[in-house]
């Protein structure tokens, strides 16, 4: 596809996502007025994320699932590299979970409805709001609910190389003693990329990958074997990565040259 092409289809996609989320939304609103009807939110969110990838012509494969039972509850720990990761954690995960996404999100018109009442804000640059933050997804977890946090918090600039890992999923998974579950997006970030940065936007139609990795373990774990459970992820995905070809892709691609190594912090 040309840029013209592609940037026609990025506004479509946005338009079909829109449009779509003013039809649900009175559906959306009766849901979230009780706690008790939330699993039906989850539900409804599932079923709208098939309409957002679907008509734009994206198509996606699971090439690995969890092969042992599912933990729940667990930190589902997907990478960042697209908008299109959040979408496709609740395509992907059909076990019942909540979202921390970033303080920005209350901002969203309609959208914010999500975070007031079901999914969990952080804001990062207030470390009293960012403990709140912790606390509420800890009080999920101890009952029952799995926590979906992307640990680079945003997308990062050496995309689709994993960026720098925050500390704070890590550590709520030590302090409940619950596993980590890697999922690996290999083809987000190029069908639809973005950068603000380096204004690396656009998109096309196309098929997403997927590998969802059995659960890594943190039973035992103390604070100070924090570290070494980022590495354990890190080396999870890093090797993902490798083995389909994402990161050498990725040097092939014109704005390769924006791209750096993300370091784990």
């Amino acid at each position: 596809m040309g840029k013209i092409s592609r940037e026609i289809w990025r506004f479509f996609f946005f338009l079909n996502a829109v449009c779509s989320f003013l039809i649900l939304f009175p559906a959306f609103w009766l849901f979230l007025r009780n706690k008790r009807t939330f699993p039906k939110v989850f539900k409804l969110k599932r079923w709208w994320s098939g309409i957002l990838i679907y008509f734009p012509g994206i198509r996606y494969r699971v090439l690995r699932e969890c092969s042992v039972p599912w933990p729940e509850p667990c930190v589902i720990c997907p990478n960042h590299a697209s908008y299109l990761d959040i979408i496709m954690t609740y395509r992907v995960i059909p076990h019942y979970f909540h979202f921390m996404g970033k303080a920005e999100l209350k901002k969203v018109p309609l959208f914010n409805r999500f975070f007031d009442h079901m999914n969990i804000l952080v804001d990062r640059s207030s470390i009293v709001a960012s403990h709140k933050a912790f606390v509420r997804a800890g009080e999920d977890i101890d009952r029952g609910i799995s926590i979906a946090i992307f640990p680079e918090a945003t997308i990062p600039e050496c995309t689709p190389e994993i960026g720098r890992l925050k500390n704070g999923a890590f550590k709520l998974a030590i302090e409940k003693q619950v596993p980590i579950v890697p999922v690996v997006f290999l083809d987000n970030w190029k069908v639809l990329p973005d950068s603000p940065r380096k204004k690396v936007y656009a998109g096309s139609p196309g098929l997403l990958r997927v590998v969802i990795h059995d659960p890594i373990p943190t039973k035992g774990m103390k604070e100070s074997d924090l570290a070494s459970l980022k590495e354990a992820y890190r080396k999870v995905m890093d090797e993902t990565l490798l083995k389909y070809g994402v990161l050498e892709e990725s040097a092939d691609l014109k704005y390769h040259g924006w791209q750096s190594k993300g370091q784990t912090g």
